[in-house]
C-alpha cells in the first residue's frame, strides 16, 4: 500500500533527503578537490625556472659578498677558481674523492667540487685565502710550514681547511681523531706523516720530528 504522507513528514532520513544530502556532499568534495589540484598548479607555474643560461648568483666568501653570472650546472668549485680569482681549492679528482677541493660551508667542510655554486647562496664560504688575517698565517698554516707538512702543494689547502674545521670544534684531538678528520683527503707525494706532526702542533701537542737513515 503507497503511503500517502509527503517525504518530510517522514523524517530526514528519507531516502530523498538521503540522495540529496549524498549528492551534495560528493560536489563539494570534487569542487574542493579541483581547487587544491588548481592552487598546486599556479603554485608549480609561478617558480621561477632558472638556466641553461647563466643567472645571478651572489656567494658569500671569506666575509665577501661575491656576485657573478654562473649557468646552474657551475660547481662551487668551478665558481671559485674559474669565474673569480680564489684558486686556493684545487680540482683534483672532481668525484668528492681526493678532498683537494675542501673549503667550509657554515664551518664544516665540504667538496667544492659536488656543491653548486646555486646551492651554496645563503652561506657562509670560507677558502683557504681567507684563514690568514692582515698577513699572518693561523696556527695551522704555520705548522704546516714548520713541519714540511707538504710537497707538491697540491692537496695542502684541503688539508689545511680540514684540520682548521676538527681544531674549531675539537681544540684538542688525538691522533686518532686527526687520521679520521682527514681520511678525506690524499696525498700522492706521501706527506702523511708531517701533516699528523703539523696538526699536533697546532692543536697544542709538542712533537718530534723524526728521521729515519736508511743505510745501503
Amino acid at each position: 500500500m503507497k503511503n500517502s504522507e509527503p517525504d518530510d513528514v517522514l523524517g530526514a532520513h528519507s531516502r530523498r533527503t538521503f540522495l540529496k544530502s549524498l549528492g551534495t556532499a560528493a560536489v563539494t568534495a570534487a569542487t574542493a578537490q579541483v581547487r587544491s589540484v588548481a592552487a598546486e598548479l599556479e603554485k608549480v607555474n609561478a617558480e621561477k625556472i632558472l638556466g641553461p643560461g647563466p643567472v645571478p648568483v651572489t656567494l658569500r666568501v671569506n666575509g665577501q659578498a661575491l656576485s657573478l653570472n654562473l649557468e646552474p650546472r657551475v660547481t662551487l668549485l668551478d665558481a671559485l677558481r674559474n669565474y673569480s680569482s680564489l684558486t686556493g681549492a684545487k680540482e683534483g679528482c672532481d668525484r668528492a674523492a681526493c678532498g683537494a677541493c675542501t673549503v667550509l660551508l657554515d664551518g664544516q667542510p665540504i667538496y667544492s667540487c659536488q656543491k653548486l655554486a646555486l646551492e651554496a647562496q645563503g652561506h657562509d664560504i670560507t677558502t683557504v685565502e681567507g684563514l690568514a688575517q692582515d698577513g699572518k698565517l693561523t696556527k695551522v698554516q704555520q705548522a704546516f710550514i714548520a713541519h714540511d707538512a707538504l710537497q707538491c702543494g697540491y692537496c695542502t689547502p684541503g688539508f689545511i681547511m680540514s684540520v682548521t674545521a676538527l681544531l674549531k670544534w675539537n681544540p684538542r684531538p688525538t691522533a686518532e681523531e686527526i687520521k679520521h678528520a682527514c681520511a678525506g683527503n690524499l696525498c700522492r707525494c706521501g706527506t702523511q706523516p708531517h701533516i699528523l706532526q703539523a696538526a699536533l702542533e697546532a692543536a697544542g701537542v709538542k712533537v718530534q720530528s723524526k728521521t729515519e737513515v736508511l743505510h745501503a
